[in-house]
């Protein structure tokens, strides 16, 4: 969550081009938004109960759950003139659009659903959340069920229990469309397809995470994402 703000200001002060990071959990972890109540988004014992960490991120949207080499995690950051002018429904449409393509060449027929959903006909594919710094940077990022255990996720997230109580657990897996279904193609494979695609249309550099970036996020992690003040900001 630090390395995520930390890149987005380097982009926005202008000391790194805009960039394209795919990236993998280290830990299985819920991700809420932060504006998110945890006591109303995650059911804590559960999470503790099945070894997941709970972290706030700082850009809004939903609570996200991930166990290991169960998603598909990518952020863009970029300077926010590419979306000025632009209401976050159309900068969220305009940010996805790469990915709703590169889904549909693998014979996907994913859309955009407002307002930060990328869904199929038969559910939910993945979600968004953004984030515009004052440092002149737009953090957008996006996470895709790619096996995800919905039944398990009905137990640590909160969300819709009130709605789906009188179906059963079953409905609410319906809800969580994952991309490993829908092509058979390892984890892996949907990744280095979804690399081809972005440098297709735009073109990406390799790069890395600098040593100075990393010593920054870390830093920032403990003063501010690993503490109780910022992860119960919202009680």
């Amino acid at each position: 969550m630090a390395l995520d703000q930390v890149l987005a200001e380097e982009v926005g002060a202008g000391r790194r081009g805009p960039t394209l990071r795919l990236w993998e959990w280290a830990k299985p972890a819920v991700v809420i938004g932060s504006f998110q109540s945890v006591t109303n988004e995650v059911d804590l014992e559960n999470a503790e109960k099945y070894g997941l960490e709970v972290v706030r991120r700082v850009s809004g949207g939903g609570a996200m759950f991930m166990e290991l080499g169960t998603a598909i995690t990518y952020s863009l950051y970029a300077p926010a003139e590419l979306v000025s002018g632009m209401s976050f429904q159309d900068s969220y449409a305009f940010l996805d659009d790469w990915v709703v393509q590169s889904l549909r060449g693998l014979g996907i027929d994913a859309s955009y659903k407002p307002l930060n959903d990328i869904t199929s006909p038969t559910g939910k594919i993945g979600g968004a959340a953004q984030k515009r710094l004052g440092s002149g940077a737009v953090l957008h990022h996006v996470t895709m069920a790619y096996d995800m255990d919905g039944d398990r996720m009905v137990e640590v997230l909160r969300i819709g229990r009130e709605k789906i109580s009188d179906k059963g657990v079953q409905s609410a897996n319906k809800r969580v469309d994952p991309l490993k279904s829908h092509t058979g193609l390892s984890r892996e494979a949907i990744v280095d397809h979804l690399v081809t695609s972005f440098t297709t249309a735009y073109g990406l550099t390799p790069g890395a995470v600098t040593p100075e970036e990393m010593a920054r996020a870390t830093e920032l992690a403990t003063e501010k994402f690993a503490t109780p003040e910022w992860f119960h900001r919202v009680p």
